[in-house]
């Protein structure tokens, strides 16, 4: 048990570090390890990473962000409403998927993203 929690608090550690570093959620790197290190479905995945993420999610990096005038709050206001009414919707389809097809979509938008970083501007 002491090794399982050590395990959680160190994937959440690394997902702090690159969202405040890179600006992401960390789901990029939560979602994963659950799949791989605690072999969680695809959807318990996804439900727990949303969940890892719902309070803490950049809270002390936009504070730091926003020290250096790097944060737009109107801008940031409108996404999160976007994001809050967006995020249920994309969560009511999400369930009746099976989690084969869901990790292999998750994969699929991983894989996207990473190609349009590395060969477009």
């Amino acid at each position: 048990m002491r090794v399982q929690i050590l395990g959680l608090l160190t994937i959440g550690l690394g997902a702090g570090i690159l969202s405040g570093f890179l600006g992401i959620g960390g789901a990029t790197l939560l979602i994963p390890s659950l799949l791989v290190i605690y072999k969680m479905t695809q959807h318990m995945a996804q439900g727990t990473s949303l969940a890892a993420l719902l309070l803490p999610v950049g809270i002390l990096a936009v504070i730091k962000y926003n020290q250096t005038g790097n944060v737009n709050i109107k801008f940031a206001l409108l996404i999160a409403l976007g994001f809050l009414i967006g995020g249920y919707i994309g969560a009511t389809f999400a369930q009746p998927i099976p989690d084969d097809l869901l990790r292999k979509i998750f994969g699929i938008y991983l894989l996207v993203v990473a190609l349009q970083l590395l060969f477009f501007k």
